[in-house]
């Protein structure tokens, strides 16, 4: 290795974190414990945020829209200027691959914690990088990386390379800007859809086009290069679980990888990034065929999200490395001293919903905590990085990662017993999240046999998404939460205020009606829905309940815990369970039933149902709060089932809004840019007679 002249040192004390929520909390403290002070930058939506709280200096830099704030290349250079700033670690997303940015440090004397401009522009064009990458003899997938941009062109490549083929943004990452296209007929729309996406995301629709292989694996290669031309690969990460593109569980090592086919993708990620003159963290992505051959599909020039994962099985801080070669110094280990320790798993939990497609989530956080004394647990085998704490509030405005489950085991198999021990020990309430979704993931028995690859998720759909089948108990303890809160509102000693049942001279009884909410409806009943009526006596205790469901009867009490959480005791059979009331005046009700699995019930007072549910609905709601990207279809002209009406976008992540039945869109409320709540009409529809 290298030694580091005393000439090339260049040291700061003051580090900015040009970024937001966990990552930018992460960053601070390696920052802290090497002695540096630390300065967060925020929007108006991250006013209160943690990694605000926790830095030692914070400077406002714009509104809550991210190219208003977190891209403002003027905005962030004035803010480490105002606070004597030295040098700048961008995380990773916004400004952590522009070389724009990069050069405007340079020019500003600032210090840039990660690679040259030059670097970032090698690998940011996805299409250039490919032509570089086949003359360092990287191996590539076949595809198209061309400069010529025409539709049509497109779709003749697309036809020669033959179908399924992944269309992607030359200057995209992170899943936007992405597509897999199984024919020609869909060609143009997905097409269109990608350079929506990319021109959003990154200001540029310049796509290219690969072979989408249809089992492959997903695996990485973590490099370190230094400024005095030493290069080390850090060993691999796999990253096949993915839901569309983007990484949902990711592990190190891989898998079944055999010590020859390690370092031959070790030796090839550094010989890539060599190459092109790299300086310190990035990641040579891969992809892996059943044969072991392996295919080039980009370098991330940037610290990867699942960086701790490397960082658990090596025993190293890439944070560390990263700005100890941004001040110039040599790598700290060889690649004789790397070595692999045990197993690490990492979780990223999101605020979405699995069971309404994905789609984003926005709220206040009641409760954010993991308990790891209660799951027999110690953070040497487990680490929480996250942005959030409890009271904190979720916006729409950025990406809807919350936080990454990290944990490490002497082998794989106790790792994914300590994952899953920690996904159960996490305690979200108050915003929806995939919790549940990653444990039946990690409880899989293909994941737990390694048997994994990027479809891993569609191909295990109907065991990961099987349909809850509800019993009397879930609809009981569903009832029995309403009931519960129903009294809890009945403040008045007037009998015609009172919401708990009371009747003159009459047992006091409630009849509430429920039914399922499933996949894609919000708060929405469904037309065809079935209702479960639960019929709830008030019984001795002011928690006690006789319910009644069918010829069914049950003893049941509630009572609060802390937080959302409950205790229901049916029958003699007691179980704590997290439920809350979500929607106006209660009209839907989420409640757990086990460590896996959402219980999503609407209910209400069968003397409140609206029947107009079970009509044709002649209007569509937003499914999350966002922004209306573009109208698809003109009012008054005919549509068929699924066709598409309009696009949303929310957390830079596009939905689509489909016509629900043949007929007609009568009219937009809103236009293209126009923000909307979670909720609100989006538009008339006439279904056909």
């Amino acid at each position: 290795m290298t030694l580091t002249p005393a000439s090339h040192i260049k040291r700061f004390d003051t580090l900015l974190i040009a970024n937001r929520g966990e990552i930018a909390c992460r960053i601070m403290r390696t920052a802290r414990a090497m002695g540096l002070r630390t300065v967060a930058i925020y929007s108006d939506a991250d006013a209160n945020a943690r990694h605000v709280r926790e830095a030692d200096e914070a400077v406002r830099i714009g509104p809550a829209a991210a190219r208003e704030s977190y891209l403002d290349v003027a905005a962030v250079i004035a803010a480490a200027q105002r606070t004597g700033t030295g040098a700048i670690h961008p995380g990773y997303g916004f400004l952590s691959e522009n070389g724009t940015f990069v050069e405007a440090l340079d020019t500003a004397g600032i210090t840039f914690v990660g690679p040259p401009a030059s670097a970032i522009a090698a690998m940011g064009d996805k299409s250039a990088a490919k032509v570089r990458m086949e003359k360092a003899s990287v191996p590539l997938v076949p595809g198209y990386h061309g400069a010529d941009q025409d539709d049509a062109l497109l779709r003749r490549e697309a036809d020669s390379i033959g179908y399924p083929v992944l269309l992607k943004a030359s200057a995209g990452g992170g899943g936007k800007g992405m597509r897999v296209v199984e024919s020609g007929d869909e060609f143009q729309a997905m097409l269109d859809g990608c350079r929506r996406e990319s021109r959003a995301a990154f200001s540029d629709d310049r796509m290219l086009i690969e072979k989408y292989l249809t089992q492959p694996r997903h695996v990485e290669v973590q490099v370190f290069c230094d400024s005095h031309g030493n290069g080390v690969y850090l060993f691999e990460r796999d990253c096949s679980v993915q839901r569309r593109h983007q990484k949902v569980l990711e592990e190190a090592p891989a898998p079944g990888m055999s010590e020859a086919l390690r370092c031959k993708m070790g030796d090839a990620a550094v010989r890539a990034a060599q190459e092109i003159g790299y300086v310190g963290a990035g990641t040579v992505e891969f992809l892996l065929d059943a044969d072991g051959s392996f295919y080039f599909m980009e370098m991330n020039t940037r610290l990867q999200v699942e960086h701790p994962i490397t960082e658990m099985i090596t025993g190293q801080d890439l944070v560390e490395w990263q700005l100890r070669v941004a001040m110039g110094e040599s790598l700290p280990c060889t690649q004789q001293e790397l070595s692999i320790n045990g197993h690490s798993f990492e979780a990223r939990l999101y605020a979405e919903d699995p069971e309404q497609d994905f789609l984003p989530a926005t709220g206040t956080l009641s409760r954010f905590h993991v308990d790891l004394e209660g799951a027999g647990l110690t953070p040497e085998q487990v680490r929480l990085d996250s942005g959030v704490e409890s009271g904190d509030t979720v916006s729409m405005h950025y990406d809807p990662m919350l936080a990454k489950l990290i944990v490490h085991g002497p082998d794989r198999a106790a790792a994914l017993a300590t994952l899953n021990r920690a996904l159960a020990a996490l305690d979200v309430q108050g915003v929806v999240t995939n919790r549940a979704f990653l444990q039946r993931l990690a409880t899989h028995p293909d994941f737990a046999s390694g048997n994994v690859d990027t479809r891993f998720i569609e191909r295990h759909e109907d065991s990961l998404f099987a349909k809850h089948r509800y019993t009397h108990e879930n609809y009981a303890s569903a009832a029995l939460v309403g009931l519960h809160q129903l009294a809890r509102e009945s403040e008045s000693h007037s009998p015609w205020d009172r919401h708990d049942g009371f009747r003159l001279n009459a047992p006091r009884t409630i009849r509430i009606a429920l039914c399922p909410i499933t996949q894609g409806q919000g708060q929405n009943v469904p037309a065809d829905a079935e209702f479960c009526v639960v019929e709830g006596q008030r019984a001795a205790g002011a928690n006690d309940w006789q319910l009644t469901i069918g010829n069914e009867t049950l003893h049941a009490t509630i009572s609060s815990l802390e937080g959302d959480a409950v205790a229901i005791t049916l029958n003699g059979h007691r179980r704590r369970l997290q439920a809350r009331l979500v929607g106006e005046r209660e009209r839907n009700i989420v409640v757990m039933v086990d460590s896996q699995r959402e219980t999503r019930l609407y209910w209400n007072r069968i003397d409140s149902i609206d029947h107009g549910h079970h009509e044709a609905e002649s209007t569509l709601t937003a499914p999350m709060h966002g922004t209306v990207v573009t109208l698809l279809q003109e009012p008054g002209v005919r549509v068929e089932k699924g066709m598409p009406l309009m696009v949303m976008e929310a957390m830079k992540m596009e939905h689509t809004i489909n016509a629900p039945t043949n007929g007609q869109v009568e009219s937009f409320h809103f236009s293209a840019g126009d923000t909307v709540g979670q909720g609100d009409v989006l538009l008339e529809f006439a279904p056909e007679e």
